[in-house]
């Protein structure tokens, strides 16, 4: 059996998540498909995938042997796509990651349009709320909202977004604004579970040092941004999520922008792509296509504010920090 054709089958197992699932990819029997796995394993003398009816999971060599399949078919597509020059129209498969929410709201969309203009490609969209290695997993273009460590990554710069703090107006009026980050241990707070956060931070006030970290005790724990915004938007609690979760519930009034003085740095947003999948016409096309449209996306995202007003019964003093932008 030929090696290659193998390693494209077991490549395709996994990111269907079942050998009946690679064989309909490929048009491939499922008994071709098992043969082919069994060959792969009889040629490194390792077992790769341990095999249930219902799921696949890689063994310990599975997992190297995974990386280094996928960097071996990277570079056949590249050689290919290098000898047949730049005449070579997009195609194939292009596989994308982003985190849950900006995947959803932002890059999902962008994506639809563009499979509309081109039709000789698909797509396959990773929405993890995790790390991902994009050599190791066989990724094309990431969509990232952090600082970026140096590597050999492309990373080309769509905007930035904050962390903010919100909430509803009729939830204001009853319980007062915060004034100062301290202020929030007497309010309601919706949080983020799985966001390893026991504590909010804020920068500290000019002249007072270090920044501030203030622990938290939430009323509301869910494990979705559109859940958390959406209860803090029903007037349940105030809610700290990213400027662009909210922009269009603070343009409306159905949410106030909070602690504005107080507001962090900004986060940059990437798409980044390895280094070498840029000349890949699929990539190349996706990465002219997406930039603009995601850098028009994040930065209308990323103007509107709300001054919080007093309400009856609120909490003010003159020494309220302004109201300032999301950026």
């Amino acid at each position: 059996m030929d090696r290659i054709d193998a390693m494209k089958i077991f490549i395709a197992a996994l990111d269907e998540g079942s050998l009946a699932g690679a064989g309909r990819r490929l048009g491939r029997s499922p008994a071709a498909v098992s043969r082919a796995i069994a060959f792969l394993e009889a040629h490194v003398g390792a077992e790769l995938l341990h095999r249930t009816t219902r799921s696949l999971r890689l063994s310990e060599v599975g997992e190297g042997y995974a990386a280094a399949c996928r960097r071996v078919l990277a570079d056949l597509e590249e050689a290919d796509l290098a000898a047949a020059g730049e005449a070579a129209a997009p195609r194939g498969l292009l596989t994308l990651t982003a985190p849950v929410p900006s995947g959803e709201a932002a890059l999902r969309p962008v994506l639809d349009a563009f499979l509309d203009d081109y039709p000789a490609v698909s797509a396959r969209l990773h929405l993890l709320d995790r790390p991902v290695n994009l050599i190791e997993e066989g990724i094309d273009v990431a969509l990232r909202i952090a600082h970026l460590p140096d590597s050999t990554l492309i990373a080309l710069k769509l905007g930035e977004v904050r962390r903010v703090v919100v909430a509803a107006p009729a939830y204001l009026a009853a319980r007062g604004i915060p004034v100062l980050p301290a202020d929030l241990a007497a309010h309601r707070i919706i949080a983020l579970a799985g966001s390893g956060e026991e504590a909010w931070s804020f920068p500290a006030t000019p002249g007072a040092g270090t920044s501030r970290a203030i622990a938290i005790t939430p009323r509301l724990m869910v494990n979705s941004v559109r859940a958390a915004v959406a209860s803090a938007v029903a007037g349940h609690g105030v809610a700290r999520v990213f400027s662009y979760h909210v922009a269009d519930e603070i343009r409306a009034g159905r949410l106030t922008l909070l602690l504005a003085g107080f507001t962090p740095p900004p986060l940059p947003v990437h798409l980044i792509t390895p280094d070498g999948r840029l000349p890949v016409p699929k990539v190349r096309a996706f990465i002219d296509f997406a930039v603009p449209r995601l850098k028009s996306w994040f930065a209308d995202r990323a103007t509107e504010s709300a001054t919080p007003q007093p309400m009856p019964g609120s909490r003010t003093g003159p020494d309220m920090p302004p109201t300032g932008r999301v950026r």
